[in-house]
């Protein structure tokens, strides 16, 4: 197998030659036909979150092939098309899993992360953690759904059920999930980097009721908003943008600095949440609702050896909607 590999952050990715791996029980080994890139990805390859000390594969929205499964693993055919997110694995004991929270499970293990990911040729899965696409006839086009779409729609849900959205950063979760509430009847408020017409107009052509820098004030109050965006700045300026008992959810993995507000912004039932990773649930309910709502996502392809040249463009903003890896 090949794979990209990220020796330690702050380096660039490394072509290497792998043995092809071979699954242990429970796990199913993919062949990968498409591998978004996500900021998560960039926050594991820039050092913002923890370096634990080994090399790793990045990448955690896959879609590929099941070509080999390991013992007792009979859900899972060869064949069978699936996907692959960020939680790749639960303890299935702490208080959390045993709760219905197994996002915020004290044991985990993240795709592309505490284990090898996407950005190769083959991977590793646990397959209770891999979910059935049948129906996903383009791989590329449903590899960004495997976390861009799926923290979105555990975002949204968060939000509550508010008609007015802000959507702050107009990148890959946001015109995935700006599609559902479009769907789902809601206006859609996008907020983009000052200046970055390009992303405004595409928030507009999916639909967007308004589109504008992340500076500005909406033209009305927003029931909810959701930072896709990693930059604490943006909450104080969320929070403004919400009228009284609204809610601001913060969609990443990672964020800068949240600075200091008056607490006047926040009084009045204002409410300001994170989300930590997804369920399994979450995965089920999306994926039957992306169909249904239309969603058609927007994205750049390049072939795996150029992931370094995909990290950097989704560094820079430098296009539309989402960056797809394909072996």
């Amino acid at each position: 197998m090949r794979a990209m590999v990220l020796a330690r952050p702050k380096t660039p990715l490394n072509m290497e030659e792998r043995p092809d791996p071979v699954p242990g029980p429970g796990e199913i080994r993919v062949r990968v036909e498409a591998c978004a890139v996500c900021r998560t990805d960039l926050h594991v390859v820039d050092g913002d979150l923890p370096y634990l000390g080994h090399p790793v594969v990045p990448g955690h929205e896959i879609v590929g092939i099941v070509d080999q499964v390991g013992e007792g693993v009979s859900d899972h055919d060869l064949g069978m098309r699936v996907g692959i997110p960020w939680l790749g694995h639960t303890c299935g004991t702490c208080p959390y899993c045993c709760s219905g929270q197994e996002n915020l499970c004290d044991e985990p293990a993240f795709t592309g992360y505490t284990r090898d990911g996407g950005f190769a040729t083959h991977v590793i899965a646990d397959a209770a953690f891999a979910f059935p696409m049948d129906g996903f006839d383009d791989p590329v086009a449903a590899a960004p759904l495997m976390c861009a779409g799926l923290i979105g729609w555990r975002s949204l849900r968060m939000a509550g059920n508010g008609k007015r959205i802000g959507l702050y950063g107009f990148g890959a979760a946001a015109h995935i999930i700006a599609q559902v509430c479009i769907w789902q009847g809601r206006e859609v408020y996008a907020f983009a980097r000052p200046g970055d017409e390009s992303a405004m107009d595409h928030a507009r052509a999916l639909g967007a009721v308004w589109a504008g820098g992340s500076d500005e004030s909406p033209p009305e109050l927003l029931d909810a908003a959701i930072i896709f965006a990693p930059v604490g700045d943006l909450v104080p300026a969320a929070l403004k943008a919400v009228r009284k008992g609204g809610t601001v959810v913060c969609g990443g993995i990672y964020m800068s600095d949240i600075p200091q507000f008056p607490y006047r912004i926040l009084w009045e039932e204002r409410q300001v949440r994170s989300v930590a990773n997804l369920t399994r649930q979450d995965a089920i309910e999306f994926l039957e609702i992306a169909p249904k709502a239309g969603v058609r996502t927007t994205t750049t392809v390049y072939p795996l050896e150029k992931a370094n040249e995909a990290l950097d463009d989704l560094r820079a903003g430098r296009f539309q909607g989402a960056a797809v890896l394909v072996p």
